[in-house]
């Protein structure tokens, strides 16, 4: 089988879906690997380390797409609207594409590549077992803007995070509040408590709260944490206007008092919740800062504008856009490590077969052999559920 790296070509995304210290990896269980030329400029990965791992550059995309069998993406089309129709042109039918592709938020376009006949694979939907662990890249890039977010955060507020005896006295340490103790959450507060700020920490899942302690910040109760707030998977669910009318009232007190926030908030395929009112801004400090990594989702702070850095009301409410690609050189890394490893267990039965019985390939997999196959995306394109088939394993040809 062939396996095919293009350029990404979405906005200011510098991320590669494959590291030349990876290409052997594939190699050794009889991939050949193309990647198109300049793939891995922009994360610091020049072509001739691709060649030097045994990778063949070619010179464009149309020559890439025609004579692969699977490509590797960080964004894949769904993901990346904005390039569908030109992209969708070079596919071919048979061909494997596996990336993130946003398939909760943009379903329609798995309608294309039913009709293209394209297999996709869909690495948002990696279900949280312990076998897909070192798959899972959105934990990978969550842990990326986390570290990130921190060091917006610390830049951008007027104080300096740690508390320092200096000849002109004692300066006191920043208060940070981080809302949403996931991956993303645990990283800014690892991170921001290296730096040395004073950390507090929220999240409606009372489970975190060892984590969050374990890395030195405290665990802030408001007596709505819930089990319920949480699914089987490990993921946040959408709660009720009431419960987040109730968690802003509650919260509004610590938001007060903090010299910068770090919001995490989001649901999968879902519109982030607004847990910072415009009415909490106007009540906090002078000079106080947010950074909101659910602005791609519309955001944590009701005045969020994604991609932009809103001052309003004394405070700087910043929505970054696609963190993770800002450091591109270990986003890539950590991506492509992710990425091979699925690759290894999609295709352990050889180059054109997978495993459907396997939780991993069945979870992430979109189309199909014409069809839209997944069930989640299925019921958002209003498609009838798909008659269980009872082989044990299926062609992936």
């Amino acid at each position: 089988m062939i396996i095919g790296v293009p350029v990404e070509t979405y906005l200011n995304e510098k991320r590669v879906a494959l590291v030349p210290a990876l290409v052997p990896t594939l190699t050794k269980i009889g991939m050949e690997v193309l990647v198109e030329k300049g793939s891995g400029e922009k994360a610091g990965f020049a072509d001739a380390e691709y060649e030097k791992q045994g990778a063949r550059i070619v010179q464009d995309r149309n020559q890439l797409l025609s004579q692969a069998d699977a490509l590797l993406q960080v964004r894949g089309l769904g993901a990346n609207p904005e390039t569908v129709q030109a992209d969708l042109e070079l596919f071919r039918s048979g061909q494997l594409a596996v990336g993130l592709f946003n398939p909760l938020v943009t379903p329609a376009y798995f309608k294309l590549f039913a009709e293209r006949g394209v297999t996709t694979f869909a690495l948002e939907l990696l279900p949280r077992i312990s076998r897909a662990q070192s798959m899972d890249v959105l934990s990978s890039m969550a842990s990326i803007a986390g570290y990130k977010a921190a060091l917006l955060a610390a830049g951008s507020i007027k104080k300096m995070f740690p508390m320092m005896i200096t000849a002109a006295g004692m300066i006191s340490p920043a208060k940070v509040f981080v809302i949403g103790a996931g991956v993303a959450g645990l990283q800014a507060i690892a991170t921001c408590k290296r730096l040395g700020a004073s950390m507090q920490a929220y999240d409606v899942r009372p489970a975190v709260k060892e984590q969050v302690e374990s890395l030195g910040a405290k665990f802030v109760e408001l007596e709505l944490q819930t089990k319920e707030s949480e699914t089987s998977g490990g993921y946040a669910k959408v709660m009720d206007e009431e419960f987040y009318r109730r968690q802003r009232e509650l919260m509004s007190l610590v938001v007060a008092e903090c010299d910068a926030i770090i919001t995490t908030a989001a649901v999968p395929g879902k519109k982030a919740p607004v847990l910072i009112t415009e009415e909490m801004v106007k009540g906090m400090k002078l000079g106080s800062v947010i950074v909101d990594l659910a602005a791609e989702s519309g955001g944590n702070c009701e005045l969020t504008k994604p991609g932009e850095i809103v001052e309003a009301h004394g405070v700087s409410i910043n929505g970054p856009l696609n963190l993770p690609s800002t450091i591109p050189y270990h986003a890539s890394q950590m991506y492509a490590k992710n990425i091979t490893t699925f690759i290894q267990n999609l295709l352990k039965n050889g180059g054109g077969n997978f495993d459907l019985e396997d939780q991993i390939v069945r979870d992430t997999l979109i189309t199909h052999k014409g069809e839209v196959v997944n069930a989640q995306v299925r019921e958002l394109l209003g498609l009838p559920a798909l008659v269980e088939k009872t082989e044990e394993k299926e062609s992936g040809s």
